[in-house]
């Protein structure tokens, strides 16, 4: 056969390519909704979520980005960006700025967001400082269960724990019943002592409420707090300057009583630990469903970002997330209110 020939059988996409140019990205993955009818109804009445508009709510959002924000490195597929619409009740201009938000918190805390991955955290996983609970509760929210006593601050900084919890919120927030349905918190604040508290001040405190609140797409729908000591006081009176009022309406305070813990979360959904009887609080299943995501969270977390990115995310930066706001003044005041809860 001639090379004239062959010239002719070549691909007309791969011939019309200058040396230059690059092909096209591949097509994104076809959005497939895997919510029960349920799902659906709540989602409709709750969320705004119209699964006729559906798809058309994404390109909406998707549109404002490519626009707005031309040079942000971010997933524009339907499900990425559907999360940021389902946590801002399909309002566009407040699902855009979550996730401007999201992407913000991420490049300007490196200490937390650097190397993000589950085997960069198997210490804090293996101590049991959190894990998923296997029931959801009767609302058909999981469970994300925090025990602080678990961490031994002399084995890593308290950024470590924090580290953990994001990792198993973007995984959580994976499943769109968990988008639609939200979370819950247990903390369990057995044996927290005053030394232990104290590395939880202002300018942490600051940074993880703002993303929870502000630079993140979940809906938490309630904190069990359990076992509080008194030093909890000093340790909410850090945290609740910077809440929102219908975050802070969210927060039960329990103490000792199981019995009113058990109104909100049944007996039947906690471990014995709890005064459950759903046997004893297990760990390692949660541990192993995040360690076998490495791979996603190694192409998510891993890359190098484009500079011009990163100098877009500081100039976007929500307020009270800067990272330049821990001062000696701080840290007094921090201990003074810790110190005045005995």
């Amino acid at each position: 056969m001639s090379e004239e020939s062959d010239s002719l059988r070549t691909s007309p996409s791969v011939a019309s390519l200058s040396e230059n140019e690059l092909p096209p990205p591949p097509e994104p993955p076809v959005y497939v909704c895997s919510l029960t009818e349920e799902l659906v109804a709540k989602a409709r009445v709750e969320l705004q979520e119209k699964p006729e508009w559906r798809l058309r709510d994404v390109q909406a959002l998707r549109d404002m980005v490519r626009k707005e924000y031309p040079n942000l490195t971010t997933s524009l597929e339907d499900a990425f960006l559907l999360r940021f619409l389902r946590a801002r009740k399909f309002d566009y201009d407040r699902a855009l700025q979550l996730l401007i938000n999201y992407h913000s918190c991420r490049r300007s805390w490196p200490e937390v967001f650097t190397n993000l991955r589950p085997s960069a955290l198997k210490e804090v996983l293996d101590s049991g400082f959190l894990t998923v609970l296997p029931h959801t509760d009767p609302r058909g929210c999981h469970i994300l269960c925090i025990r602080p006593d678990r961490w031994i601050p002399s084995h890593y900084p308290i950024t470590e724990n924090i580290r953990a919890i994001y990792l198993t919120l973007e995984k959580l927030i994976q499943a769109e019943e968990t988008q639609v349905n939200g979370i819950v918190i247990l903390a369990d604040y057995r044996g927290v002592s005053l030394s232990k508290a104290s590395h939880f001040g202002p300018f942490i405190a600051k940074k993880v409420i703002g993303i929870l609140q502000d630079g993140f797409p979940i809906r938490i729908k309630a904190v069990h707090v359990v076992n509080e000591p008194r030093i909890f006081k000093g340790i909410f009176a850090i945290i609740k300057p910077f809440l929102k009022e219908k975050i802070a309406n969210r927060f039960f305070l329990h103490g000792s009583n199981l019995n009113s813990l058990h109104a909100n979360l049944p007996r039947s959904i906690l471990p014995k630990e709890y005064g459950g009887t759903a046997g004893e609080l297990d760990i390692d299943t949660w541990n192993t469903i995040l360690l076998a995501s490495e791979e996603d969270f190694v192409r998510e977390f891993c890359q190098p970002v484009p500079a011009c990115d990163s100098i877009l995310a500081q100039a976007l930066l929500p307020e009270g997330l800067t990272s330049d706001v821990q001062c000696d003044d701080s840290m007094r005041a921090v201990k003074s209110q810790l110190y005045s809860c005995y």
